[in-house]
């Protein structure tokens, strides 16, 4: 979205996808990180020391690293991890060996930030659901089926669109913000003292008196900044200013208050540990807090949903992954898409963690480990782009970055004390996700070096039309790589010995950037009278769709009859080589991925009718 349509309707819909992740750290993070202090209940030392670091923390990581800094690090407008691997390729030479150590970051911040969608839904709505027996102790039977069903409602709405989803979304975050606030201002008010907290003297002093629980301590701290990561990858959604101006006058400012809130309550009620934040409302409200603490947690699930939508197709169009069928689900905001498999996937995936794990608290073991690495990925990530995009000195780039990894490098020692808790889960996942991106990335690049092996130059093209009976229509032949006679052709002339009056070799290539501009879009070369190459551009956050591109093709004067239109399409048929071991198994997986990749005909949206399928075996 243009940053020029920040307006309210655009910040109440960031507040609903973006910040729900974040905005329901409240709920547990406090609770959580005192309990790992194993101080007792209103020790005034370990509430102001673990609110200095919370404090400090939302600060240096969420405000200073992602708000100000990494927004910035936008791939016209799109963010996450994957516009950053677009970034730094822009800048790097494609057959330097820097270039592969670039990829395997990219593929392992883009695993973990997997794992963390798949973890996200399943302890927010757990927790919320086992919220409800504050207000019914007969309510724990029913938790996981009714866990269940609230997290079936919640991916079925996801076909509707994130513009669809943000509108019901939206305003009732506004409402948990502003109660977020409101809450912690009166708790503040009776007990000022606990505002000491800002004094960051209070964290160093908790840290430095409990050195065998440090990390740990910062482990447990983590979770209120869970959402950090999901806020970059999702401002292609809304765009940076709504992202930006929705935290800074609303969203920090609330879970600042809500948490100084929640320490001067304890303070002066240690009994409140259990439940710090349902205890800043009378007991006669407190029905309503748990229900808008229940609908502000399924709706933090949605920011993780979303990015993991926008991640799925970045990996698709830097081929990082087999096609997948894309759906648009606004014709105005190119950002705004459903992906049917990953979200038949990620509910699989989540449902069975909430069947595995059972409760909430089994779950926040492992919760947090995911993230973080993508976290410390994206900071080494952003450190290139600053010093190539940004062309910032070497030594500013280590000296803002070289920070930021220091504090990203202690937390990910903190979430590594949580490994024999759980945290090993998510990253076996994430590890056996790397493995499917890292195949699939260098079975493309053998099954392009087995093409070009075989590929016949253009120039050769007279010589093989030379003979051929000529049909009335236009034949149009989708090409891989530009500069070689598409193998589709080839095989039409092998087998059926014709060629169409007019033959249009189309060539589409995915840029760097999101989105391509359309002025730019069609580029049209006479080879021989009544063969012309066609070059297509699409960006890598767009949905190619050459039925359009065809029909432009008249302003640039190539006149085409969609009634005499064949389209020709080369399928190759890939067939690893004899190997053993590894190597043998990851290429016998790939063509199996191969085979079951979308065709190109749905990928690029060519028409139903009209498509004829030419194969090519092709060995690597």
């Amino acid at each position: 979205m243009s940053d020029t349509r920040a307006n309210l309707p655009a910040l109440v819909g960031a507040l609903g996808v973006v910040f729900g992740d974040i905005g329901t750290s409240p709920l547990y993070a406090l609770k959580v990180s005192l309990d790992a202090t194993g101080a007792d209940a209103g020790d005034a030392a370990a509430v102001l020391g673990v609110l200095s670091l919370i404090s400090w923390s939302l600060f240096v990581v969420v405000t200073l690293k992602y708000v100000t800094l990494m927004l910035r690090a936008d791939n016209q407008g799109e963010g996450g991890i994957l516009a950053l691997f677009a970034l730094v390729q822009k800048h790097i030479d494609p057959h330097s060996p820097r270039i592969r150590w670039v990829a395997i970051l990219a593929l392992a911040g883009a695993a973990l930030f997997y794992c963390d969608a798949l973890i996200t839904p399943a302890i927010t709505v757990l927790s919320a659901v086992e919220g409800m027996e504050l207000l019914d102790p007969g309510f724990e039977r029913i938790v996981i089926p009714a866990t269940l069903g609230i997290l079936i409602a919640l991916f079925a709405i996801q076909r509707r669109g994130t513009e669809r989803v943000a509108r019901l979304f939206g305003p009732v975050m506004l409402v948990w913000f502003v109660t977020l606030g409101v809450t912690g201002v009166i708790a503040i008010a009776h007990g000022p003292a606990v505002l000491a907290a800002l004094d960051p003297r209070w964290a160093i002093w908790l840290l430095a008196s409990h050195p065998g629980l440090g990390f740990a301590i910062l482990g447990a701290v983590f979770l209120a900044l869970t959402g950090g990561e999901a806020l970059y990858a999702d401002m292609g959604h809304f765009g940076k200013r709504p992202v930006r101006n929705a935290w800074f006058a609303l969203v920090w400012p609330a879970l600042m208050l809500n948490y100084y809130g929640q320490g001067a309550q304890l303070l002066e009620q240690p009994a409140s540990m259990a439940h710090p934040l349902y205890f800043l409302v009378p007991h006669e409200a407190l029905p309503l807090l748990v229900l808008l603490a229940t609908a502000a947690s399924v709706i933090a699930s949605q920011a993780v949903i979303t990015g993991a939508f926008s991640v799925t197709r970045q990996a698709m169009q830097l081929d990082l992954l087999p096609r997948m069928r894309v759906l648009q689900t606004s014709a105005l905001e190119h950002g705004q898409i459903y992906v049917p498999v990953v979200n038949a996937l990620l509910l699989i995936a989540v449902m069975a963690f909430v069947l595995g794990f059972g409760t909430s608290g089994a779950l926040s073991g492992a919760y947090g480990a995911a993230v973080v690495g993508t976290m410390f990925v994206t900071t080494l990530l952003g450190a290139v782009v600053a010093h190539t995009e940004w062309r910032w000195p070497v030594v500013a780039t280590a000296l803002v970055f070289g920070s930021l990894l220091i504090v990203d490098a202690a937390f990910v020692c903190g979430n590594m004390t949580k490994l024999d808790d759980g945290g090993w889960v998510p990253i076996a996942l994430a590890a056996v996700l790397f493995a499917i991106f890292w195949t699939w990335r260098e079975g493309r690049l053998r099954l392009r070096r087995a093409l070009a092996r075989q590929a016949v130059p253009l120039d050769r093209l007279p010589q093989l039309l030379t003979g051929a009976t000529r049909v009335p229509g236009t034949g149009i032949f989708l090409a891989s790589h530009s500069g070689v006679v598409p193998s589709a052709l080839i095989r039409n002339l092998e087998h059926n010995h014709v060629a169409h009056e007019q033959i249009v070799i189309l060539n589409v290539a995915i840029t760097r950037t999101p989105r391509h501009d359309p002025v730019d879009r069609l580029r049209i070369e006479t080879l021989q009278p009544g063969v012309y190459a066609l070059y297509a551009r699409f960006g890598f956050m767009e949905t190619p769709d050459l039925s359009e591109a065809l029909r432009r093709c008249r302003a640039l004067g190539l006149r085409v009859q969609p009634d005499q239109v064949a389209w020709f399409l080369g399928l190759h048929f890939v067939r690893p080589r004899p190997r053993t071991g590894l190597p043998g198994l990851r290429m016998r997986f790939f063509a199996w991925m191969q085979r079951r990749s979308t065709q190109a005909a749905e990928f690029f949206n060519m028409p139903s009718k009209g498509v004829m399928v030419l194969g090519t075996e092709v060995e690597v």
